[in-house]
């Protein structure tokens, strides 16, 4: 019973000292600070503001917060005043056993900044416990020829109590043959031995009952008793002696059940009952009835559970060897516990900062402590984490960790992170622990929305539907959230004189763009704008992209003939010779298109004729030329309808009415057409002499016939001159003109003609224009075309 007491004494020393060998170096110190156990919850402790120097606000400030080891909860922390409260009742010998003093260690840790300070808590013992006897009754047997002075080891109490508080004395109740001595073991435990006083007699005083109380130290002191009975027996000389008195052994922590610890081995030199010998553990423990069991005949002890060492590192317990007489011999064994690397690192996070801000420097983000109960080699750990990560590991204090960041993070690189924390001890064979934690990073409105285009070309048909989609713009935003939404914006127009606000519209959400009425391409070919696209991050940041609006040409302009005016009063007359050849130029239709590319590729038809075949249109420039030589039998005036028709599609057209007179040659009068003679006799005085003229000639038919033949021969001799030419008299009536192809006209213009002499074909050129009423936007393109004409006049 006293081995018993020692080993389960040892065993709460050696945890009491790991304990404090893990908590040694944590911090500064604080305290130390005690208290009575069975103290009511909520009891003061002490003020650790005021210990630290700190004000009221500091301690909830910084975050300050107790930590026991294994997450106890004995003590709370009042962070706005600072105190120090009991959290639950304490009982001293559930907490610490027979171990004294009983501290409790723990730690005050302050997150910002980072502190971690070291204090212990002792809790002073009370006498609420009495001795207790393990067996309530004890027999001996003890031969009636014993030697006076010889001493009887008894069972000692247990008392909980510590110190003073604990068991101090044994008495025994008044007889004549026994007294009680209190013995005192170097662990500090007592235990009581009985001392023959007096012989006994076996036939006067078979057995003795005596009561054996145990006192401990309090006030007032608290007792327990037990009874003593006392079998005298008749004579046995010799007791059992062990071999050794101490057996010393060690076994791994990892040993299975029922392996053999030791084998232990008396001797008696008594004979016959007397000398049979019994093996058992003497006052063992409960843990170590538990843990051990002796074979009462071979000495064999052997393991009934195993041991582990990071409990319990060492047992102590007594061997008694009994003959059959009752005498008996006892050895004591010491088994030491060997560790064995069976226990992995434990990982206990403190703190952890999640998520944490991009773009800021260094940050802890968490802090934890490691520990790992086995002890040396086995007990020593390294701590590490993937190298691909922007952390890194810094040792704060003993045990204690925390992860940092290495630079400034991107959420747009990498929005979330998981770290495994990896311990490994240097046992063998190593065991590790990995503790897997997660930091995500927080969006900071560090990215301006970026478009997919710099610039974008936009195409919308003319004539368009007002509010028409006529495109999108795209911005992306890489940040997240608020930071992430775009919102989208028309600028100013660079041009003040570009009606923007009336043209375009933007849907601000998703970019998608509108016109807002009809475009008309005649009016606006294209125009340009910008468009920014800003988020909602707080500053706010934008950026901006060029859109350009092409406006596509719809066919819905009609050619427009420019010559002959079909505005004005009197229809415009063309005059050609007779003598005319094939090819020769009448006149030819100008027309233009308000359209563009194919919807303004114009081609000329000569839709309606007088006489067909006479007459052709050439259907790319509009030019009216004789099909063919001129006879007398064709007619003198002709109508002549020409259509000019664009490319679009479906094809516009226009129409154009040309009258066209023949006449023998210039010097032959004009004849108006009838239905136009009224309208140029008002416009201009020079048809009343045409119709004079006309009337003159006629009655000077056969007087010319007869000259004909002088007038020949005249030209003749004027031949080889330069050619003077000379106008006729008046100006001539004739509108004939000669334009580009390309050429816009709004009036006509007038020349002078002239008659070359010995032509017997009486052929005329168009010479420079006398009166310049009309502006050309031509290159003279039509000189080029008409070669013919230019090898003829020379012009």
């Amino acid at each position: 019973m006293e081995i018993g007491w020692m080993c389960y004494l040892r065993q709460r020393q050696v945890l009491v000292f790991f304990v404090l060998l893990s908590m040694f170096g944590v911090g500064a110190e604080l305290g130390p600070y005690s208290v009575v156990e069975e103290m009511e919850k909520g009891s003061f402790v002490a003020n650790l503001g005021k210990d630290l120097g700190l004000g009221l606000t500091d301690m909830y400030n910084r975050r300050a917060r107790i930590i026991f080891q294994g997450n106890k909860e004995h003590l709370q922390l009042k962070v706005q005043t600072g105190d120090l409260l009991i959290n639950e009742k304490l009982d001293r010998e559930e907490l610490c056993g027979p171990a004294d003093p009983c501290l409790l260690y723990f730690q005050l840790l302050m997150e910002k900044p980072l502190e971690i300070f070291q204090a212990e808590l002792r809790v002073k013992d009370i006498n609420d416990n009495s001795p207790v006897f393990t067996e309530r009754e004890m027999i001996l047997r003890i031969p009636e020829n014993s030697p006076l002075g010889i001493a009887f080891p008894l069972s000692n109490a247990l008392d909980l109590d510590v110190g003073s508080n604990n068991v101090q004395n044994y008495k025994i109740s008044p007889n004549s043959h026994f007294r009680v001595l209190t013995r005192k073991l170097s662990d500090g435990r007592i235990y009581p031995e009985l001392v023959l006083e007096e012989e006994l007699d076996r036939e006067e005083e078979p057995e003795i009952v005596l009561t054996l109380t145990a006192l401990d130290g309090g006030s007032p002191p608290r007792y327990g008793t037990a009874q003593v009975r006392i079998e005298v027996v008749d004579s046995n000389d010799n007791a059992p002696e062990f071999e050794q008195p101490i057996y010393k052994v060690q076994i791994p922590e990892n040993s299975q059940v029922g392996s053999l610890v030791v084998t232990v081995s008396a001797r008696d030199l008594d004979s016959g009952v007397h000398g049979k010998i019994a093996y058992t553990l003497f006052q063992p423990s409960e843990d170590i009835s538990k843990t051990l069991e002796v074979n009462p005949v071979t000495g064999e002890i052997e393991l009934r559970k195993q041991v582990d060492f990071e409990t319990v590192q060492s047992y102590e317990v007594d061997i008694k060897a009994t003959d059959g007489g009752g005498l008996s011999g006892k050895c004591t064994l010491l088994l030491q516990v060997v560790d064995v690397n069976d226990n992995p690192p434990e990982v206990t996070m403190s703190a952890l900062t999640s998520p944490i801000l991009e773009n800021s420097p260094e940050i802890v983000v968490a802090v934890f402590s490691v520990s790992d109960p086995d002890s040396g080699d086995n007990g020593k750990t390294v701590s590490s984490i993937q190298d691909d990560l922007p952390f890194l590991l810094k040792p704060s204090v003993k045990n204690f960790y925390t992860l940092v960041t290495k630079r400034a993070l991107d959420r747009e690189e990498r929005a979330q992170y998981n770290i495994t924390i990896t311990v490994t001890d240097l046992g063998t064979p190593r065991l590790k622990t990995q503790h897997n934690i997660t930091v995500t990073v927080s969006d900071v409105n560090d990215n301006a929305p970026a478009f997919s285009q710099t610039t974008y070309t936009l195409r919308v048909r003319e004539n368009n539907s007002p509010a028409l989609h006529i495109g999108s713009v795209s911005a992306t935003d890489r940040d997240s959230g608020a930071n992430a939404q775009v919102t989208y914006s028309l600028l100013p127009p660079a041009d003040p004189q570009l009606p923007l606000a009336s043209l375009v519209s933007i849907n601000a959400d998703n970019g998608q763009l509108f016109a807002l009425r009809s475009l008309d391409y005649e009016a606006l070919q294209a125009f340009e704008f910008g468009v920014r696209a800003a988020d909602r991050g707080s500053p706010a940041l934008s950026s901006q992209a060029r859109v350009r609006v092409l406006v596509l040409d719809d066919n819905d302009n009609a050619p427009f003939v420019l010559y002959p005016p079909q505005n004005g009063s009197a229809p415009c007359t063309e005059l050609v010779p007779r003598a005319a050849e094939a090819g020769y130029l009448v006149t030819k239709v100008v027309a233009v298109d308000g359209d563009s590319g194919q919807n303004a590729w114009l081609s000329y038809q000569l839709l309606k004729a007088t006489e067909p075949g006479l007459f052709g249109v050439w259907a790319h420039n509009g030019e009216v030329r004789t099909a063919r030589l001129l006879s007398e039998r064709d007619a003198v005036k002709h109508r002549l309808v020409v259509l000019v028709r664009d490319n679009g599609e479906p094809p516009r057209s226009a129409s154009v009415t040309l009258h066209v007179l023949l006449v023998d040659g210039f010097s032959q009068p004009y004849l108006p057409l009838p239905e136009v003679a009224a309208a140029e006799a008002r416009a201009d005085p020079l048809t009343v002499y045409l119709v004079v003229a006309l009337a003159s000639v006629s009655s000077l038919f056969l007087f010319s016939v007869l000259v004909f033949v002088a007038v020949r021969l005249c030209r003749r001799s004027r031949a080889a001159s330069a050619g003077r030419c000379s106008g006729p008299e008046g100006h001539f009536p004739g509108h004939l003109v000669d334009v580009s192809g390309a050429g816009t006209l709004s009036q006509s213009y007038q020349y002078e003609v002239c008659l070359r002499g010995g032509s017997g074909t009486s052929e005329f050129k168009f010479l420079k224009p006398i009166i310049p009423n009309l502006q050309f936007q031509s290159t003279g393109k039509e000189v080029e075309e008409n070669p013919p004409f230019q090898n003829n006049f020379g012009i």
